[in-house]
C-alpha cells in the first residue's frame, strides 16, 4: 500500500472574497477561495497534494531519480523538482522545445534550475509522444546505474488523484454546505479527486486545453479512483475559456485576472487559474451559479508561470497607471 511523502502543512486556508463576489454578481458572503496556492513547497500549487502520494510511491520502490513530463512552463515539473530537492532525489524533466527555442530566464524554468533539476529537451514532441521520450530517458538512466521513477503528466493518475480526494474532504470540513467548487481542468486529476470527495454535481471544471478530451479524461480517472463507472456526460465541464489554445492568452481570462487582482489582491495565472476564474464569471452570467449559493474557487497556484507568459506580462505592464502630482 502506498504511503505519502510529507511535502506541506495542511489544511490550506479558506478565505472569503466579498468584493470579488459582488463584482461577479453574487452576494458578499457567497464566494470563498481555497488557497492551495499557499501549499508550502516550491512556490505552492495544487500539484503538491498529488506529489505527496506519487513521490511516496517512488520512495517505497527505492527510486533515487524522479522523471516527469510537461510544458516548458509546467507547474507540475517545477514542483516535482522542488519535491526532489526536499527529499534528496535527482530530477529529470522532459519538456518540449530546445534550449534555443525556449527562454530559460523566466517563470518556472528559473525555479527548475534553482531546484537543481536537469532538463531533457524533447524538440517538437507533442503531449502524446512526451511520455515515450520520458520512458527512453528512464531506460538511459537505468543503464547508467540510476533508479528512476516515472511520474505521470500533471501528476494525474488514480494515485495522484487521491491527493484531491483528501483535499475535497478537507474542504468539506471547512465549509460543509458548499454548493459549487470551481477548479481549472488541466490534466484532470484535481477535478477527479474532488469528484470523489464531493460528488460530480458540486464540482465545476473549466477546461484549459491541456488534454484533447477533458470529460473522458476526468471520467476515466474518477472511475478508477472510486472503482465505479462515471459517465462523462454527468460531469460539469466548461470548454468556453480555451480560446486560441492552451498557451494563448484568452481575452476573458485577462479580464478575470484583472478583476481578481483589483478586488481581492489575488494573483492568477493565464493558463490555469485565470481560465478557471473566467469560467466562474461566465457561470454566474449564465445562471449556472446563482446568488445565495455557497461557491468555492480552488486556487491551484501557478504564479511563477505568469512571469514566463510574455504576452500576459506585456498586457499587464501596458496598463500600468501613473500619477503625476505636479
Amino acid at each position: 500500500m502506498s504511503t505519502k511523502a510529507v511535502l506541506s502543512t495542511w489544511p490550506t486556508p479558506l478565505e472569503p472574497m466579498p468584493r470579488l463576489a459582488t463584482a461577479l454578481g453574487l452576494r458578499e458572503d457567497d464566494l470563498w477561495i481555497k488557497r492551495d496556492d499557499l501549499a508550502g513547497l516550491g512556490g505552492g500549487g495544487n500539484k503538491v497534494r498529488k506529489l505527496e502520494w506519487l513521490v511516496g510511491e517512488a520512495l517505497a520502490t527505492g527510486a533515487d531519480t524522479l522523471v516527469t513530463t510537461g510544458a516548458a512552463q509546467s507547474n507540475h515539473a517545477r514542483l516535482t523538482a522542488a519535491a526532489g530537492a526536499r527529499l534528496g532525489l535527482d530530477v529529470v524533466l522532459v519538456l518540449p522545445g530546445t534550449p534555443d527555442s525556449v527562454s530559460a530566464a523566466s517563470g518556472n524554468l528559473v525555479l527548475d534550475s534553482l531546484f537543481a533539476a536537469r532538463v531533457h529537451w524533447a524538440g517538437d514532441a507533442g503531449p502524446a509522444s512526451l511520455s515515450g521520450v520520458a520512458e527512453d530517458v528512464c531506460r538511459h538512466l537505468r543503464a547508467q546505474g540510476a533508479r528512476p521513477h516515472l511520474l505521470p503528466f500533471g501528476g494525474s493518475d488514480p494515485l495522484g488523484a487521491r491527493g484531491y480526494a483528501e483535499g475535497g474532504e478537507e474542504l468539506r470540513s471547512q465549509l460543509p454546505d458548499v454548493d459549487h467548487v470551481v477548479v481549472a481542468l488541466g490534466s484532470g486529476g484535481t477535478m477527479a479527486g474532488l469528484i470523489g470527495a464531493l460528488g460530480a454535481e458540486r464540482v465545476l471544471g473549466v477546461h484549459c486545453g491541456a488534454v484533447a478530451e477533458p470529460a473522458a479524461t476526468v471520467a476515466e480517472l474518477s472511475s478508477r479512483l472510486s472503482r465505479r463507472d462515471i459517465d462523462p456526460g454527468s460531469l460539469r465541464i466548461r470548454t468556453d475559456q480555451v480560446g486560441a489554445g492552451y498557451g494563448a492568452l484568452h481575452e476573458p481570462v485577462m479580464e478575470a485576472m484583472r478583476t481578481a487582482a483589483r478586488t481581492e489582491g489575488i494573483v492568477l495565472d493565464p493558463v490555469y487559474s485565470g481560465r478557471a476564474m473566467a469560467g466562474l464569471a461566465a457561470a454566474v452570467r449564465d445562471g449556472d451559479i446563482r446568488p445565495a449559493q455557497r461557491t468555492v474557487f480552488l486556487h491551484t497556484g501557478g504564479l511563477p508561470g505568469l512571469f514566463g507568459h510574455a504576452r500576459t506580462v506585456q498586457r499587464a505592464v501596458s496598463a500600468l497607471r501613473t500619477y503625476d502630482w505636479r
